[in-house]
């Protein structure tokens, strides 16, 4: 991104601008745009691609059951908790074969959206 100053006293739609007004240019597929960017897009996370050795709540809720032990293996499709949302019970299952490392819940514990739930070896 590159920052530019206001170069002209009105917007091309008749509006006043602010003296000394901060532009960002954004490219955007070989396309540069001058804009103005807002705080909630200044201050986002970053992308952080999926950690396939830890599950993590998808929705916040309360942990229901939990079907497997820290240490044990899991196999393909096997049930290994259930999550509680909304007055419905979301089945979280092995997407692979996998030792189980850590639980960092328990039954019956309020957990947040992204909260790990699951960490594998």
């Amino acid at each position: 991104m590159e920052e530019s100053t206001k170069e002209q006293t009105y917007a091309k739609n008749g509006a006043e601008e602010k003296e000394n007004e901060i532009f960002q240019t954004l490219i955007v597929e070989d396309v540069k745009y001058k804009t103005r960017l807002n705080k909630k897009f200044l201050t986002r996370k970053p992308y952080e691609p999926v950690d396939p050795k830890k599950v993590q709540a998808f929705i916040p809720g309360t942990i229901g059951n939990i079907f497997i032990k820290k240490g044990k293996k899991v196999k393909t499709g096997q049930k290994m908790i259930e999550l509680e949302a909304m007055k419905m019970v979301n089945t979280i299952f092995a997407e692979f074969d996998a030792v189980i490392l850590d639980i960092p819940v328990r039954t019956g514990e309020s957990v947040s959206k992204n909260q790990v739930l699951i960490q594998f070896k």
